[in-house]
């Protein structure tokens, strides 16, 4: 069931960010009296699964879920359709309008997607807020995720305090610093004291390699018991609210990760506990379900940072939320020539696998900003068959005075068809292949 709301939440979300990108060509190529033919969610290839025509232009769903488009006429695309060419243009033709109305309708789509997605940034502060965990109020430093960062100079219990010049005010930011905007000089707390770390390059292989989990995994939290669910064994064993559980089987857990990661080890197993009481040291013995847990919850000091917007205060706050999140994708392009950024592409199952696996209207809603935001980028790239690469050549056409020969256009759509579908069976390969792995 989980994956079927994967799947459900991303069909809805690529649909809309197609229907709309698709209206922005649409409604331009409408205002300048121009005949679009088709206008289809996804690819009608080898048929449709859905058709209907509206005055002069047919409308569908496609069966090739790679993306959508509308057939503009007299446009050399993805249609490819050489014979309508080979006529004398019409009035109603894309190749007889003005460059600069051509130049619109190509960058409907992109400014769409990119007023989309800020436009959704702006909604979820407004409706949801923002929130994240408080570097300052980390008081124990935190968890190295992979032993491999030793060789670095980190230790366990470090807490990164500084990047560059600038104080980290988010827990998790650092790595992002590191890996996108190539900082490598830090100021890490340890044991109270300030310790600097100046990194070399092979970081960013190994951040890589970790896929998105960091230097640190988590902070660390003292294994303190905040309340006894009532008939649990930990009831049974005679814990009580303020214990501070500091081993495991002779085993010292200090923090709570540590007792978590031991004790998964002893299900429906009878285990002995220390801990402490009133500065008291204490074993007892309690036994674990199937789940490895023996029943309380454990004490939470809140580190979260918490900021409500008004409608005017979105505005702002949103705009900078799309610009941050459109300047960290294009610098973070970079990292597919590395040779462990390459292995990490995904196509549509690493997307897909973004979404919640369950019902989450503010997880869906980030990620078709996202989305939103990654697409205009993509799509005004100067690669020909896509959206940029139309821009390019009609830019050529504004400085020379001329605009590029049919044949040199129909020959550059293919070579950038060939490149796009290329990279796209690349980044699904792989997603196939780490699944077939797992």
């Amino acid at each position: 069931m989980d994956i079927v709301i994967q799947i459900t939440q991303f069909i809805m979300s690529l649909s809309l960010l197609i229907i709309l990108h698709e209206l922005g060509h649409f409604i331009p190529a409408k205002i300048f009296k121009t005949k679009v033919e088709k206008f289809y969610l996804f690819f009608d290839w080898p048929f449709s699964l859905i058709k209907k025509k509206f005055g002069e232009t047919e409308y569908g769903i496609g069966l090739l879920p790679l993306g959508g488009y509308v057939k503009i006429a007299g446009m050399i695309d993805e249609s490819m359709d050489k014979e309508q060419l080979k006529k004398e243009p019409e009035d109603w033709e894309f190749r007889s309008k003005p460059t600069w109305q051509r130049l619109i309708i190509m960058v409907g789509g992109v400014t769409v997607n990119l007023f989309l997605g800020f436009l959704i940034y702006i909604m979820i502060l407004f409706v949801w807020g923002s929130g994240y965990i408080s570097n300052d109020k980390i008081e124990y430093g935190a968890h190295l995720s992979n032993p491999i960062y030793e060789s670095f100079g980190f230790q366990e219990g470090d807490l990164i305090i500084q990047v560059g010049d600038d104080k980290i005010v988010e827990f998790g930011e650092a790595e992002k610093r590191i890996l996108i905007d190539g900082e490598r000089e830090l100021k890490v707390k340890r044991d109270n004291q300030i310790v600097n770390i100046n990194l070399s390059d092979d970081i960013i292989e190994e951040l890589l390699k970790n896929k998105g989990k960091g230097i640190f995994s988590d902070w660390r939290t003292y294994n303190t018991i905040d309340s006894v669910i009532t008939g649990s064994n930990a009831e049974k064993a005679g814990f009580l609210k303020g214990d501070s559980i500091t081993g495991l089987n002779g085993l010292k857990t200090p923090f709570y990760k540590d007792f978590y990661e031991e004790i998964q080890n002893y299900k429906s197993q009878e285990v002995e506990i220390s801990f402490f009481r009133d500065d008291i040291l204490k074993t007892t013995l309690v036994s674990t379900n199937e789940n490895a847990t023996i029943g309380y919850i454990k004490s939470n000091k809140n580190i979260f940072e918490f900021k409500e917007y008004s409608f005017i205060e979105a505005i702002p706050a949103g705009i900078k939320k799309g610009g941050q999140t459109l300047s960290s994708y294009v610098k973070s392009l970079s990292l597919i020539f590395n040779k462990e950024g390459a292995k990490q592409m995904g196509g549509f199952g690493s997307i897909g696998g973004l979404f919640s696996k369950d019902w989450n209207w503010y997880v869906f809603w980030s990620m078709t900003a996202l989305l939103s935001i990654i697409l205009a980028f993509m799509n005004i790239l100067p690669i020909p068959a896509l959206d940029g690469g139309h821009v390019m050549f009609l830019i050529y056409e504004m400085i020379a005075g001329k605009a590029p020969s049919d044949q040199f256009l129909t020959r550059a759509q293919v070579a950038g068809m060939v490149l796009l579908f290329s990279l796209l069976i690349y980044a699904n390969g792989m997603d196939v292949y780490r699944f077939m792995s797992s």
